[in-house]
């Protein structure tokens, strides 16, 4: 008997790069050019530097996380990818300078914030009636801080009793670390889970792999998954509590 939800949240309850039109209206550059721009101000109130160096370094770093993210399923903090891009550029930063570029890259999202997917919100009102509600997400930029934010001010927080940021508990989708952290959050067995997502090897063959349930959300974007894999698929989140109701007695 399914007796939790957990939601993986970009592209699944809010739709990733939908703040960027809203970034260009007011006049602002995109999200990856903003940060490189921020480090290129930082440093050189203390020494020249060059734009093309700092994109340079920036890039090979960006390089990095996304192999160690990948192929070990980890994700560095914002604080542990500027340090990086620092010794990249031979330059440091007083404390104080480090702490608000990292404080103004991790709440980026929150000046601009992405569009939440139609119908989820009621969605998760009256899931949350029936079934205890979790999230399971990968942290890039945005801290498991500025996520629980987002959430806050759309009035959804509320709703969900177990949090898995992989920049909390170290690791990210599929590693086991994420699911037994949810499970025991949510005082569950694997069995009495469903998880929604949008992408098969981390939200489907993830899941299935510690024998939980797994439906694919593609309110947002169809990655061309199979969709035979997840126990579910929905277009809309109008369609998702009868998915789950359809899983409960099984």
């Amino acid at each position: 008997m399914i007796k939790g939800i957990t939601f993986d949240l970009w592209d699944t309850v809010f739709i990733d790069d939908s703040d960027e039109p809203k970034r260009k209206k007011a006049g602002r550059p995109t999200k990856s050019v903003e940060r490189r721009l921020l480090v290129y101000q930082f440093v050189n109130k203390h020494q020249q530097i060059s734009q093309e160096k700092v994109n340079a370094a920036y890039d090979a770093q960006d390089a990095a996380f996304r192999k160690v993210w990948h192929e070990h399923h980890i994700t560095w903090t914002v604080k542990e990818r500027l340090e990086i891009v620092l010794k990249g550029l031979n330059a440091t930063l007083p404390k104080n300078e480090l702490d608000e570029l990292i404080k103004l890259h991790e709440e980026m999202e929150l000046e601009f914030k992405p569009d939440f997917i139609e119908g989820v919100h009621d969605a998760i009102k009256q899931l949350s009636k029936n079934y205890k509600l979790g999230v399971i997400s990968d942290a890039i930029f945005s801290p498991g801080r500025s996520l629980r934010k987002l959430l806050e001010d759309e009035d959804l927080l509320q709703y969900f009793s177990a949090f898995v940021f992989s920049d909390e508990v170290g690791c990210s989708k599929p590693a086991e670390c994420v699911f037994h952290a949810a499970k025991k959050s949510l005082g569950l067995e694997f069995n009495e889970i469903v998880h929604i997502g949008d992408r098969e090897h981390n939200d489907i063959l993830g899941p299935e792999k510690m024998g939980m349930r797994s439906i694919l959300c593609l309110a947002a974007l169809d990655r061309g998954s199979d969709r035979n894999r997840p126990n579910g698929f929905f277009e809309h989140y109008s369609e998702l509590p009868k998915l789950i109701e359809k899983l409960k007695d099984i």
